[in-house]
């Protein structure tokens, strides 16, 4: 069964965050309270409103069922030699990179929270599209556990992570930080993350934060990602979900069309929170979980915002793009509606980023079976005391 998640009623400020190159404050400190267990209501992604097109990506049944072999010819959405040379760029200013890891880390840290509701250790695990290693440095932060004030650090629970990214620099970054004494790493660079080239039964779990929003081909990495895993492992993972920045695809679609008299793809199409459970089916994994989170971060104005984007490494890399820069005046006209249409009263502007978490298990003898059908004992009737069911 697919779980479908959101908090219930309004965001509480604790999810609204300030980037940290903006002198805002740390977003460990502010966002400490939401990773809080808080109620849930059901959850239904519907799309944003003013979308003219670039809509989020949609799987349908018969292209999962085409992509699971790897090696088949596959819709090229994203120019992977593009976004590996954003990457790469990005990590080369270091200073300015790590700045802007606000968000992997904080990602990072709620995704590796997920391990505390599996009590067992992991002898070899996998951190596939790693980025600097976000998730390996959020394994070494001091009581991860809300419930537990004096808990050891996420680390204690595995013995080896190998951590895996096509980009060297940015997956090197961070190689003489201190928490790599604190975790037995090792650092593979990939040539394409969109083929693995490990053996089978690898890995006891499998970890990708903030990645796989650029593949291509995703219903036959999560093929390949159940194929390195052990029997009965887990694989979790985080991910854009399909309305992430919805104010600034609507307010340049409006631009464009004000300025230009058309709209041109300026934010890269995103895999649709509806599509995760099947893809995770088709895969071959089985007790699915599927929740999503949000998290708004408060910028000065949209200058701030697409200059964060940009050092992340988080460009545009569609294929068919409209090649240059964007122009002044959509830039100045896309100010213009951001704020008319969302700006916040304090002069900011909220730019929302929909995390899709997901983890999947691996088939294996030992996991819980459903019983056959028509083999239950009890009859409800008899449970409703012989009443009618309406």
């Amino acid at each position: 069964m697919v779980e479908l998640i959101k908090p219930a009623g309004n965001y509480p400020s604790d999810n609204h965050v300030q980037p940290l190159t903006k002198a805002g404050p740390n977003i460990q400190d502010i966002a400490s309270a939401s990773r809080s267990k808080t109620k849930f209501e059901d959850y239904r992604c519907l799309p944003p409103p003013g979308m003219v097109d670039d809509q989020p990506r949609s799987f349908g049944l018969d292209n999962i069922v085409k992509g699971l072999s790897p090696g088949q010819p596959t819709l090229q959405v994203f120019n992977r030699h593009t976004k590996w040379m954003q990457r790469e760029r990005a990590a080369k200013d270091v200073e300015t990179s790590r700045q802007v890891d606000y968000l992997k880390d904080e990602v990072a840290m709620r995704l590796s929270e997920r391990l505390l509701d599996i009590n067992r250790h992991f002898d070899h695990v996998l951190d596939l599209g790693a980025n600097a290693c976000n998730i390996a440095r959020a394994l070494t932060v001091p009581n991860p556990d809300p419930s537990n004030p004096e808990s050891p650090p996420l680390s204690t629970r595995l013995t080896k992570l190998t951590a895996a990214d096509s980009s060297r620099t940015m997956l090197y970054r961070d190689a003489d930080l201190p928490f790599n004494q604190e975790v037995d790493i090792t650092r593979e660079v990939l040539d394409d993350e969109e083929r693995l080239p490990w053996k089978a039964e690898t890995f006891d779990a499998v970890l990708s934060s903030l990645s796989m929003h650029w593949i291509n081909d995703l219903p036959s990495l999560l093929a390949q990602i159940n194929h390195v895993l052990k029997p009965d492992s887990p694989f979790i993972a985080a991910i854009f979900g399909g309305d992430t920045l919805y104010e600034l695809r609507s307010s340049l679609q409006l631009a464009d069309q004000e300025r230009r008299g058309g709209v041109s793809p300026h934010i890269s199409p995103l895999a649709d929170v509806r599509d995760m459970g099947g893809l995770l089916q088709k895969a071959g994994f089985k007790m699915l979980t599927v929740d999503v989170d949000e998290i708004i971060v408060d910028y000065p104005d949209t200058f701030a915002l697409m200059q964060d984007l940009q050092a992340m490494g988080e460009s545009n890399a569609v294929v068919g793009r409209e090649m240059g820069a964007i122009g002044r005046d959509v830039l100045l006209a896309n100010e213009g509606i951001y704020r008319e249409l969302n700006g916040n009263e304090d002069g900011t502007i909220p730019a929302t980023f929909k995390m899709i978490y997901m983890i999947g298990w691996k088939e294996g003898e030992n996991q819980p079976q459903p019983l056959s059908r028509g083999s239950g004992q009890i009859n409800i009737k008899d449970i409703l005391g012989g009443g009618e069911i309406k």
